[in-house]
């Protein structure tokens, strides 16, 4: 049996310095485009837990750019469709907000069976294509994070 997913994730928005932004479409929701996501594992911390995902699911080494902890944390509803993978009666997920910034619109490596596709588009068409309404606004943030 998979271990309860943790309520506790992150989401690392992976950009260039002239605001492209690698979205991944999910394999087990076709259609449903977001940046980089994931569940802490074990006690290990947060940043950790960005650096991980990053190089399950692209395929980056931490060190493949520039990083980010923007100190935000979001809370919002698990989608009904995924609450099964998580502990009897957790509703709520909290999100940690990261991102990195790489020198040029690398290919990433997907990984096998978590996601379908990949594409670079600028940040307004990404913000429009993400599922998720707080991916949407970390998207949306970005300039103003690089000023």
């Amino acid at each position: 049996m998979k271990a309860l997913k943790q309520p506790q994730s992150v989401l690392v928005v992976i950009h260039t310095a002239d605001l492209q932004v690698l979205l991944i479409e999910r394999a087990d929701k076709p259609g449903y485009w977001q940046s980089v996501t994931g569940s802490r594992e074990g006690d290990e911390a947060m940043a950790d837990t960005a650096h991980r995902e990053v190089a399950e699911e692209t395929g980056f080494a931490a060190d493949a750019g520039q990083w980010q902890d923007w100190q935000q944390q979001n809370v919002y509803e698990i989608y009904p469709h995924w609450r099964h993978r998580y502990g009897e009666g957790v509703t709520h997920n909290t999100e940690h907000v990261f991102s990195l910034q790489l020198p040029d619109t690398l290919r990433p490596t997907l990984a096998p069976g978590e996601h379908l596709a990949w594409q670079w588009l600028p940040w307004e068409q990404a913000a429009e294509r993400v599922f998720s309404p707080s991916n949407a606004e970390a998207i949306r943030a970005l300039p103003l994070r690089l000023i």
